[in-house]
């Protein structure tokens, strides 16, 4: 059991990458300052960009991407846990990956993760999505081990499919990780709703660095960044859609007592949906 600061940064990325690394070393240094060891950035930290040919023209490798490069330096030199939530990275064989990146104190890189489900999508507002249609999906969820805590990724979309983050609790995650570019109309019926359950479901710490605001691609994001307790808290969110920085201190013993209160995780049993066909055993998650 340990007893960190975390600190979720909130931003409003533009279609200058430099620009936006700039942006997020002043918060990730704002952050340190106030006591977080471990600061994550939204999802798209590097750059929201609508135009394809703009994006593809701005993608570099992992170790050649100034958003990564910027991190690793800062993580070293501040001696933090920094977790950028996600830029666009090109990948060996041609394609786009939405990619995580957690650096440790050393600036070495901890962990990784590949955004695993697309938002392909259709709003009534007129808005439409389709990810797919510029990124490959990750295929494989990661849990990582800090100091301090069991730690879960995920980015945006991924929330509204609660079995990635069952399987990573179950996995013994004690924080779970959405940084997120979420849209302003689902933002408003939805954010604060799916965060909450997500922790509450799997008795975790939730920790949510959102993109916010009007963008220069012309999009809007919702902002509201939040850090949420195991028993569904929300113990410090960025009220609206302005740039800045909120800290939290985390104990995971609270992770392990929610689930000693509530052994949802352990009481899981396996069950049969009728279908069409043979019916076939499931369970909550494995």
């Amino acid at each position: 059991m340990s007893v960190f600061k975390a600190a979720a940064v909130q931003m409003r990325s533009g279609t200058d990458v430099a620009r936006n690394a700039k942006a997020m070393e002043g918060f990730v240094r704002e952050a340190t300052a106030a006591g977080a060891t471990y600061v994550q950035t939204p999802e798209m930290t590097g750059a929201l960009m609508r135009d394809k040919e703009s994006l593809k023209a701005s993608l570099r490798a992992d170790q050649q991407d100034l958003i990564y490069q910027t991190a690793q330096r800062l993580a070293k030199e501040l001696g933090i846990h920094l977790h950028v939530g996600s830029t666009a990275i090109a990948r060996p064989d041609g394609k786009v990956a939405n990619r995580a990146f957690l650096f440790d104190p050393s600036g070495s890189l901890a962990a990784t993760y590949d955004k695993i489900h697309m938002f392909d999508v259709d709003l009534d507002n007129g808005e439409s999505w389709r990810e797919s249609a510029t990124y490959e999906p990750g295929t494989s969820s990661t849990v990582a081990d800090l100091p301090f805590a069991r730690l879960g990724f995920a980015v945006c979309y991924d929330v509204r499919f609660p079995q990635l983050f069952r399987a990573e609790a179950l996995a013994g995650a004690e924080v779970l990780t959405v940084p997120a570019a979420f849209t302003r109309q689902t933002g408003e019926a939805h954010w604060h709703v799916l965060l909450r359950a997500r922790a509450i479901e799997n008795g975790a710490w939730v920790v949510a660095a959102a993109q916010g605001g009007l963008h220069e691609d012309g999009r809007e994001t919702y902002g509201h960044s939040m850090i949420i307790d195991p028993w569904g808290r929300i113990v410090a969110e960025v009220d609206g859609d302005q740039p800045g920085v909120i800290v939290a201190e985390i104990d995971t013993a609270a992770s392990a007592a929610a689930r000693k209160k509530i052994p949802n995780l352990r009481n899981a049993r396996e069950f049969a949906v009728p279908a069409a066909g043979p019916a076939r055993p499931l369970r909550a998650a494995s």
